[in-house]
């Protein structure tokens, strides 16, 4: 068998042992280690893996193991606490996966891979932000103790702490949204932009600390976009504006679980990404 194939489905297996899965838990690991394993391109399947949303967060941890082993340069010596240290990283990202409240979603999900079609058609990536219901007026909330509510190790129960989770990331997503309206019709609020961009700064060293590293990055882009803005070192035209859409829109898709291809906004707001890096953003210290 592929060595790279054996690496990740045992790695994937050593961080399972770390969980207590229900039967439908161990199901849909099961269905995702087999399709690993009858894969006859394993990057190519890890690539697909990225676009489907259920699926994109671990696809990104499983991307870099296989970065790791394909194209780095392995020393055996410390080969197996290697695995190991890749073994504890995928322990959040199963956890975020298997966590999902409908179990049904993540075997579509897996069917995906091997080329079966959902019976519903995928819902249309523009009504996501709107589905968000939070009142503006209501947001005007201390992020700070929020931030110490949210920690897996002390939370009594997963399902609890997602959902904890959940509202705390998905908060601010209309607000910002309004904020980035008003920028379309040249209004900026100097004051709405260091609000949200603390909000941002703190939700960072939130996901960052659950291992949620999709949601961190995008909140990290809209952070130092919100403060290039700020600083007068990034103008709020309609390609920033959108680029910074993309980012919410990929946030709400992954917490929510959505069935979309978010590949098109993941794509613009890494482009973003690394526009904002050619512009001088040293100061930001994230």
């Amino acid at each position: 068998m592929d060595l790279i194939k054996q690496y990740i489905v045992q790695s994937l297996t050593a961080a399972s042992n770390n969980l207590r899965l229900t039967n439908h838990q161990l199901e849909s690991l099961g269905l995702l280690r087999e399709v690993l394993l009858k894969s006859e391109d394993l990057a190519a399947v890890i690539d697909k893996m990225k676009t489907i949303t259920e699926l994109s967060t671990l696809a990104i941890r499983l991307n870099e193991i296989y970065n790791y082993l394909s194209h780095g340069k392995i020393d055996f010596f410390k080969f197996s606490d290697q695995f190991k240290e890749h073994s504890q990283y995928l322990i959040n990202d199963l956890t975020q996966l298997l966590g999902i409240d409908n179990p049904a979603l993540i075997k579509d999900a897996i069917n995906k891979l091997n080329g079966v079609k959902d019976k519903k058609e995928s819902a249309e990536i523009e009504v996501i932000l709107s589905e968000d219901k939070t009142d503006p007026n209501t947001f005007a909330v201390n992020e700070n103790a929020s931030h110490g509510d949210i920690n897996k190790k002390s939370a009594e129960d997963e399902k609890d702490f997602f959902k904890s989770y959940e509202k705390l990331i998905l908060k601010p997503i209309k607000p910002i949204e309004n904020m980035l309206m008003k920028f379309a019709n040249n209004e900026i609020n100097y004051k709405d932009l260091s609000h949200f961009a603390e909000i941002m700064k703190t939700q960072v060293e939130v996901s960052e600390k659950n291992g949620f590293e999709i949601i961190s990055n995008m909140q990290r882009i809209i952070y130092k976009a919100l403060m290039m803005i700020k600083s007068r070192k990034l103008m709020p035209g309609k390609d920033v504006i959108e680029s910074m859409r993309a980012c919410l829109i990929v946030i709400v898709a992954v917490v929510r679980g959505k069935d979309v291809d978010i590949t098109n906004y993941l794509n613009k707001a890494e482009d973003f990404e690394r526009e904002i890096q050619t512009t001088n953003s040293k100061e930001l210290n994230l």
